[in-house]
């Protein structure tokens, strides 16, 4: 099997193309700017939602579903709401086709208009918050904490698999709190939620903090990020939680009666992450070779390849395989034996180095004889002999460790590519040949941040939460600062 990838050195948005497609992850459909997830990517995607899922559901999140098409009417009850996605939205205006006069063209309807246009959800606030009119009267009803996996659309002319298409697939989390104390605490610890994630199960450390008002959410008060470095030096929001204050509870009456009897706006938050996350892992950890996958998220974490030249032979590494398959299950370990007769040994390897199984272990009849396995790890792709007797303890410490280094490299990477800057000249030539965060001072105003974009296309990515008050001068305005924030070219 040969890869023939394009190396991340030589074109990295073309190996990025190329390995999704050769990975199985995904591939472009019969639908401008669609993509079909492949049953590989899928399972991916699943081992992200079962975690994420049991993150929310220990935090007090239930699961609900609402409506995929929304009234237009309801778009205009929340100005900045609908501004900030008119662009994007897809409108149904009929619902019905019929036969064209020649008897063979399908066209649509002219009688069939709707009284009203539906919207195609760009995203669920406003149909959930119309929902939570009925749902909420008193503070017993609070807080009122739902999420929803669903689809989305948000019509985008200049498409890249899992990073921006069309329509994709997240998770929306909707809450509605008594307090703006409770509701600003939400919205935080979603965000902290989201950090957990992307460090222990996709091994990628993040920057957390606010977004500048140019940057929020439509419709938000507040907007708190994760912040990913992927290894072209591009940044990558990889969660967004919103606080979004009584904004969406005013615009949909939605009130509750205090302990004191008392009628009051509910304080409400957002927040969601999506298959976007799929392209971050990607970018994060593959190498020339295939992807890379965290041991966490790996459909396959093990593979076992017999190495054979008859059925005498196969037979006999086929009953060691099954053996130590059933104890690598027993621990949780997703293992699988590869006995395809239509492929040799080397094919196999090649196809699971591509698709970034963790780890590899051949059987050959001298394994057999000797009483070891051969392992391989994908994160180095080194090899060790491990004799029979330490197997099972080998495996499952080496997928620890590979997880453990895998956020390690990427962290180092990361923190290497923040750089202090304290003049524009400097700005621009590490955003030209470094890559990677610009800390620098900004003097507040959204008109030098639109400046900044324009001249160099980056961005501010956050405000970090963690961030030293410290006096300077803008870099673009010399005016004064209170102090650093983070820019960078993103996705």
């Amino acid at each position: 099997m040969s890869k023939n990838l394009t190396t991340r050195s030589e074109d990295y948005s073309k190996w990025y193309n190329e390995l999704v497609v050769k990975a199985d992850l995904a591939e472009n459909s019969g639908v401008r700017g669609c993509m079909v997830i492949k049953p590989y990517g899928y399972a991916i995607w699943e081992k992200m939602q079962a975690e994420l899922d049991r993150m929310f559901k220990e935090t007090g999140h239930q699961n609900a579903y609402f409506p995929l098409f929304i009234p237009k009417s309801y778009f205009s009850k929340e100005a900045s709401h609908v501004d900030g996605f008119a662009k994007e939205c897809a409108v149904v205006t009929h619902y019905r086709l019929k036969t064209g006069e020649d008897g063979k063209t399908i066209e649509v309807d002219p009688d069939a208009k709707l009284e009203e246009e539906l919207i195609v959800r760009p995203t669920s606030e406003t149909i959930i918050w119309d929902t939570y009119r009925g749902w909420i009267q008193s503070y017993r009803d609070l807080p009122l904490l739902v999420n929803q996996w669903a689809n989305v659309v948000r019509w985008e002319m200049r498409t890249r698999l899992f990073l921006r298409t069309a329509e994709f697939l997240w998770q929306e989390g909707h809450t509605a709190h008594a307090t703006q104390q409770e509701a600003i605490a939400e919205a935080e610890q979603m965000m902290n939620v989201y950090a957990d994630f992307a460090e222990n199960f996709m091994a990628i450390p993040v920057i957390k903090g606010v977004k500048t008002a140019n940057e929020r959410f439509a419709g938000a008060v507040e907007t708190y990020c994760i912040e990913a470095l992927m290894q072209d030096g591009k940044a990558l929001q990889a969660g967004t939680s919103h606080f979004l204050g009584q904004n969406f509870a005013k615009a949909f009456d939605v009130k509750f009666a205090t302990k004191e009897g008392k009628q009051e706006y509910v304080w409400a938050t957002s927040w969601g992450v999506s298959t976007r996350l799929m392209g971050a892992l990607v970018m994060t950890h593959s190498d020339d070779n295939g992807l890379v996958l965290p041991p966490n998220l790996a459909p396959i974490q093990v593979v076992i390849v017999p190495i054979y030249r008859n059925d005498e032979q196969l037979e006999a590494i086929s009953a060691e395989a099954k053996q130590l398959m059933a104890m690598l299950r027993k621990l949780g370990i997703s293992v699988k034996y590869d006995d395809r007769d239509t492929q040799k040994p080397g094919w196999k390897f090649n196809e699971y180095e591509l698709k970034g199984v963790p780890v590899r272990v051949a059987i050959g009849p001298k394994d057999l004889e000797d009483g070891t396995f051969e392992v391989a790890r994908r994160d180095t792709l080194t090899k060790e002999v491990v004799a029979h007797a330490d197997i099972v303890h080998y495996i499952q410490n080496l997928l620890g460790e590979m997880q453990v280094n895998l956020f390690n490299k990427a962290l180092a990477y990361r923190d290497t590519h923040i750089t202090e800057v304290n003049s524009f000249e400097e700005f621009k030539d590490v955003l030209e040949n470094k890559g990677g965060f610009v800390s620098a001072h900004w003097d507040g105003t959204g008109e030098t941040e639109e400046k900044i974009k324009d001249l160099t296309k980056a961005t501010i990515r956050c405000i970090p939460l963690n961030r030293e008050e410290e006096a300077g001068s803008c870099v673009l305005t010399g005016a004064p600062s209170k102090g650093r924030v983070l820019f960078a070219k993103a996705y």
